[in-house]
């Protein structure tokens, strides 16, 4: 069998290399001779592009081999929740930026650039916050000023982007998320809706330029990588949002795409390339901004193979992005060992862990890793 339909055959199963004969191609892809052994992060410089990864502050100082691990792949960090509402402001008018300062203070010291997550979100809201945003518009309006007038000002020598607003894309039919009731046109119910109206995505941006006029402001949303019929539909929702947004004049710098991948789920490359170059031709910076791979409940196949299967499908994925004009990439946290995916009860395997993020339980590169490498470089998986 000649190496070029082998790879077909194997990009063409998404749920990874379970059927017989498979095994000795997946251990010929992604070895460690396939890939450079330098960081990602210089591997990824040496083509214009950017590597990071999401941390937290008690990772960073209680775990020195995660330390050791993005100190060395890592050029920009992102704090999983440190930067979230209810970490810096969990009583009205009290900030606590005790937990950010521990990232940004690591970063500085090893030379890594921050960006903020996330200003506007439905969830991580204090219950404080979320009362008060039930009391009417001038009371929302209020709240969402004041805490980035603080945070803004707090953060502006050291933060340079944020995500100004997580997740405001509703749900479609058919997602792996039910949408509440509530949703307005295409954004979704939340706090920050029913207090502010479809205008409050706006409002938090324009907010957030009138205090930095040379932050880069981000809108970042899940959901819109696969080939299915909803993944779709959210597309369509997010490029109606942006649309709208632009014709308005509304401060708006990128675009965040969390890229929570699913293996279950199909993926065609040339359909989320076009995607991306939808986002910039409105002028947008494109961002994948939290990259990890869902294994199906059960895995299929062994460790070779379900490590074959998420580098392929990582690979393509990336590969697309690149071409589409993703210049920044960040995995959410850098092993399998401290992932979310085997800590969330809701996608956590059953007497397994999930195995997608560049490096494994025991801190060794994966196939992921060297999947990555590969499409940083712009070359095929092998």
């Amino acid at each position: 069998m000649t190496p070029r339909p082998v790879r077909r055959s194997l990009l063409a199963l998404p749920l990874g290399m379970a059927l017989a004969g498979r095994q000795a191609a997946a251990q010929a892809l992604f070895t460690p001779a396939s890939a450079p052994d330098r960081p990602l992060a210089e591997i990824a410089a040496g083509r214009g592009l950017v590597y990071g990864c999401a941390v937290t502050g008690n990772l960073l100082s209680q775990e020195p081999e995660f330390a050791a691990l993005v100190a060395q792949e890592a050029a920009l960090l992102v704090p999983e929740y440190e930067g979230k509402f209810a970490s810096l402001q969990p009583e009205e008018g009290r900030f606590d930026f005790s937990g950010l300062d521990a990232v940004l203070n690591w970063a500085q010291h090893f030379r890594k650039a921050v960006r903020g997550h996330a200003l506007v979100w439905q969830e991580a809201l204090p219950d404080w916050a979320r009362a008060a945003l039930g009391e009417g518009p001038h009371r929302a309006r209020g709240v969402l000023e004041a805490h980035m007038d603080r945070v803004l000002s707090t953060t502006r020598a050291r933060i340079r982007e944020w995500d100004v607003v997580n997740e405001p894309i509703a749900n479609p039919p058919g997602s792996d998320v039910p949408e509440p009731p509530g949703n307005s046109g295409d954004l979704r119910a939340t706090p920050w809706l029913r207090a502010l109206g479809p205008d409050y995505v706006a409002i938090a941006f324009q907010a957030a330029r009138q205090r930095d006029p040379t932050l880069r402001l981000a809108l970042n949303d899940y959901g819109v990588e696969a080939d299915t019929p909803w993944a779709e539909e959210k597309r369509q929702r997010l490029l109606r949002l942006l649309r709208g947004l632009r014709a308005r004049n509304v401060p708006i710098d990128a675009v965040g795409i969390q890229a929570h991948l699913q293996l279950r789920e199909a993926f065609r490359p040339e359909q989320f390339r076009d995607f991306v170059r939808q986002i910039r031709a409105l002028d947008l910076q494109v961002l994948i901004t939290e990259l990890d791979m869902r294994e199906p409940k059960p895995p299929q196949g062994d460790y070779v193979a379900r490590d074959t299967a998420v580098a392929l499908r990582v690979h393509a994925f990336l590969s697309a992005a690149i071409e589409g004009g993703v210049r920044t990439v960040l995995t959410w946290g850098i092993s399998d060992r401290w992932t979310w995916l085997n800590r969330e009860p809701a996608v956590a395997l059953d007497n397994d862990t999930h195995r997608g993020l560049p490096y494994d339980w025991e801190l060794k590169r994966k196939q992921m890793w060297r999947a990555m490498a590969r499409a940083f470089l712009g070359q095929p998986v092998g």
